[in-house]
């Protein structure tokens, strides 16, 4: 029978990533929208239409503090859990999490 500590290492491992891959796929789609309307408002496209994309920045923009809370609470499980369980350092998951704590560490905010 597997060990649950290592099954936790995996889910959370793997939520880390997910919400990290999240961040910053919102972060780049809010920079090329913004790319965009100062492009269209260089040609002098229609206003209405530079709207509509200053709306779809804004939803992007709501929708990133949300994930970067979500981004904290699973890098601050995970680091816990790992901390926690020093004995399975040998294991493939808990390396794998220690991983994913080190490459998502640059996104984590206070």
């Amino acid at each position: 029978m597997a060990d649950p500590r290592i099954k936790q290492l995996r889910i959370k491992t793997g939520v880390l990533k997910r919400c990290c891959k999240e961040m910053l796929s919102y972060q780049k789609e809010a920079e090329q929208i913004q790319e965009k309307i100062k492009k269209m408002q260089e040609e002098g496209q229609d206003v209405y239409y530079i709207k509509k994309q200053d709306l779809l920045l804004q939803e992007t923009q709501n929708v990133i503090p949300d994930c970067q809370k979500r981004l904290n609470t699973a890098y601050q499980d995970l680091k816990a859990l790992v901390d926690a369980e020093k004995e399975l350092e040998e294991a493939e998951e808990y390396q794998a999490a220690s991983t994913a704590i080190h490459e998502s560490s640059p996104h984590i905010t206070a």
